[in-house]
């Protein structure tokens, strides 16, 4: 990846809104994960932000300082909310479009996470549920990219609507009449009903950036083998059902493994991850936010697929070495000088 596109965003360009799930995430750094009734050793406790909304919006401000970015979402009139604004605020983002609720706490998880990067989430709502379209004066957005997430975590948006499948999807049509372009994210949930509350958003999403497991999931198809190792094949196709469901320009999914591309014309990309030793990794808390937000900044800047995976898996490899989802993240240039330093995994 060679660094000639920095300073590449344009002040003619608007920026990036995120929207989505605003979340305070307690980490705990556990020795393994007990089974019922057995005890764990928490070795360190932490405090950081969590969520797409925070976490994307504050990776993008990270790997571009000049980038203009903006977050609309829900927080309680409590310690987490006033924490979550403070950290946004640092990190010069504008807040003026999160609501402040007395009607419920601020969203929070308790992160549980191991030596080998696993975690594990306890998650309570909050706020987030009380998030909905109403919230987002959408007439007066002036961005050029729309992020919002996570579908399947935000109750309202989730909801069924008679006309357009769902309330998010009603939301998207709306952003996009205004020259707004759209972008998705979805929550890994197990119990959750896939392809009733996804792919009614399918049709009005300029990009779809989400993991090869809930790209599956919608369609039942099982992303990896019988061995473990990733079903390039099946993920392709996975891939391409999305995208005949009317996604406007691209479907972008990660993996620990690899990321991969399917553009509009039927292009289909495939990038393996960086290799990072284990000893180095302290945590893989937010990666996919950082994978998304790298996707999201080389969408922006007209990268080409390859680049966009290139230097997404280098963003999200920049998350391993912090414990929570955002303290990882560098610099464009430190990015790719990052990407240069480690080699990418075997496919």
């Amino acid at each position: 990846m060679s660094l000639d596109k920095i300073g590449v965003t344009s002040n003619e360009k608007r920026g990036i809104t995120v929207a989505g799930n605003l979340i305070t995430d307690i980490v705990k750094n556990i020795d393994g994960y007990p089974s019922i009734g057995m005890l764990a050793n928490i070795s360190s406790v932490s405090k950081a932000v969590g969520g797409c909304a925070a976490n994307t919006a504050i990776d993008l401000s990270k790997i571009d300082r000049s980038l203009q970015i903006s977050v609309a979402g829900c927080i309680g009139e409590d310690e987490y909310g006033r924490f979550i604004l403070s950290e946004l605020e640092t990190n010069a983002i504008d807040t003026g479009r999160i609501r402040r609720t007395n009607e419920a706490p601020t969203s929070f998880s308790d992160v549980m996470s191991m030596p080998s990067g696993e975690r594990t989430f306890f998650h309570a709502r909050g706020a987030n549920a009380l998030f909905c379209p109403d919230d987002i004066d959408v007439s007066g957005l002036s961005c050029s990219i729309l992020h919002i997430g996570y579908i399947l975590l935000l109750d309202r948006f989730d909801r069924s609507d008679d006309e357009y499948g769902t309330v998010m999807a009603r939301f998207l049509k709306q952003v996009r009449e205004q020259g707004i372009k759209t972008s998705i994210d979805v929550v890994s949930e197990s119990s959750a009903d896939y392809p009733s509350k996804i792919i009614p958003a399918l049709k009005y999403s300029n990009y779809v950036i989400i993991n090869e497991i809930e790209c599956c999931n919608i369609w039942g198809i099982n992303p990896r083998k019988e061995d473990g190792s990733l079903d390039v094949t099946a993920i392709e196709t996975a891939l391409r059902k999305t995208m005949d469901c009317g996604v406007e320009d691209k479907v972008i999914v990660h993996s620990k493994e690899a990321g991969f591309c399917l553009s509009r014309d039927g292009a289909f990309a495939v990038v393996p991850s960086l290799k990072i030793p284990s000893e180095e990794i302290k945590g893989s808390v937010g990666a996919g936010d950082a994978f998304c937000a790298g996707s999201l900044y080389g969408i922006y800047n007209n990268f080409s697929d390859r680049e966009i995976l290139e230097f997404a898996s280098a963003a999200a490899a920049c998350n391993l070495f912090s414990e929570n989802a955002v303290d990882g993240m560098r610099s464009y240039p430190e990015i790719c000088n990052l990407a240069k330093t480690y080699p990418r995994r075997d496919m």
